[in-house]
């Protein structure tokens, strides 16, 4: 992508649910800034496009995060307020959020979509499984959720006329209110965000707008977004009991096999897999 296609990212909506959207306000640096800093590099230009990538996916795959802290994004985010109480848990960015006291709060509220009106799951205690409820009663659930944000909003809105302070007439209002906020955040801590975010535990409405801000990346540093994407999102990791029950799979494998893989590994993630492999055949 071009520095002009890049650009023209900047103050585009993406919209996330009902009524929220997602803006990238400005950014900082491109992946040749990640290589530069990994290299303490004050020279102009960088090396090959092939090496860069190398280090990328070298400093991914090895956790050297430092490099992907001198990228920055800007966010111009519109949510309900349950979901920016979920995201606020990442104490890694910059926020400044839109002022019930100072602002009357908008009639805008969230409404999910009839087929996320499910069951408890039984195994995610604090997640909905992939059971819908039946479509009559999740239609009168929807039903009453909007009845309720009505009221909710008129007796705010009567609080306001009786002269009651905006901070006090607001607190009635339900979770399912929309807020803003800006938002500021380093590359790593936002691959952080993103790789909890995305993850199939995380609540579908804030798995939307994670989806729409990896889009973005993804648009913006597309080699680092591949190396998170590579050894981190699409990865998993295993506890010392797990690899003991799982060794007898490794058991058979001889090491040289694996030159002989379709697998498109470069030379050095070879030789990490090879130690790996043997590692597991230690475990006791």
């Amino acid at each position: 992508m071009s520095i002009k296609e890049k650009h023209n990212l900047i103050g585009k909506e993406i919209k996330c649910l009902d009524h929220g959207f997602i803006r990238l306000v400005d950014y900082m640096g491109d992946d040749s800034s990640i290589v530069q800093a990994a290299r303490v590099s004050y020279g102009k230009g960088t090396k090959t496009v092939r090496e860069d990538t190398t280090l990328i996916r070298y400093l991914m795959r090895h956790q050297h995060t430092s490099p992907f802290e001198m990228v920055e994004l800007k966010f111009h985010i519109r949510l309900p307020i349950f979901v920016a109480r979920q995201w606020i848990r990442h104490r890694t960015a910059n926020v400044n959020e839109y002022s019930g006291r100072y602002s009357e709060m908008t009639d805008d509220f969230y409404i999910p979509e009839l087929d996320q009106i499910r069951t408890q799951d039984e195994v995610n205690k604090q997640g909905r499984s992939n059971n819908p409820i039946d479509p009559e009663i999740a239609k009168n659930i929807l039903e009453s959720m909007e009845q309720h944000q009505k009221q909710s909003y008129s007796e705010y809105l009567s609080y306001l006329e009786k002269g009651v302070a905006r901070e006090i007439a607001r607190i009635n209002l339900p979770l399912s209110s929309y807020t803003e906020w800006y938002w500021k955040i380093d590359l790593h801590n936002l691959f952080r965000f993103l790789k909890l975010r995305l993850d199939w535990h995380a609540q579908y409405e804030i798995r939307v707008y994670a989806q729409a801000i990896a889009d973005i990346v993804k648009e913006l540093f597309p080699i680092s977004y591949q190396a998170f994407s590579d050894y981190v999102l699409n990865s998993v990791t295993f506890s010392y009991a797990e690899l003991s029950k799982i060794k007898h799979l490794f058991q058979n494998l001889k090491v040289e096999d694996l030159d002989n893989s379709n697998v498109n590994f470069s030379k050095l993630e070879l030789i990490e897999l090879k130690k790996k492999i043997e590692f597991i055949n230690q475990i006791k």
